[in-house]
């Protein structure tokens, strides 16, 4: 029982310690957020889906609030349709990727 218990804390250790290894490359994300752009890019814009609402400015946000948006998209902690479908579709990289791009707009 012992053995198994440390085999399960290494194992988690092991989970973190790659996820902290994940750094954002803001150039890499050109390429990835071709579907934020067409509700994030439009200053003012307002969407209809699933109900009418301001589209939230996230360029010049900080970099680890986004994270923690997308990932609470991904968990379903965050209600929104769309939003979930494009977050559970990202990586641990993509997510930095993107959080790092936005972090640097204004």
């Amino acid at each position: 029982m012992k053995k198994l218990f440390a085999l399960l804390v290494l194992a988690g250790a092991a989970n973190a310690a790659m996820a902290a290894d994940v750094v954002g490359n803001a150039s890499a994300a050109r390429n990835k957020i071709e579907m934020c752009i067409g509700c994030h890019g439009i200053p003012g814009y307002k969407a209809t889906f699933p109900e009418v609402f301001q589209v939230p400015k996230i360029g010049g946000q900080n970099a680890k609030y986004i994270e923690a948006a997308l990932r609470a998209y991904q968990k379903g902690d965050r209600k929104h349709p769309s939003m979930k479908g494009i977050a559970v579709s990202l990586s641990d990289q993509d997510i930095a990727d993107i959080a790092a791009f936005y972090s640097q707009q204004k």
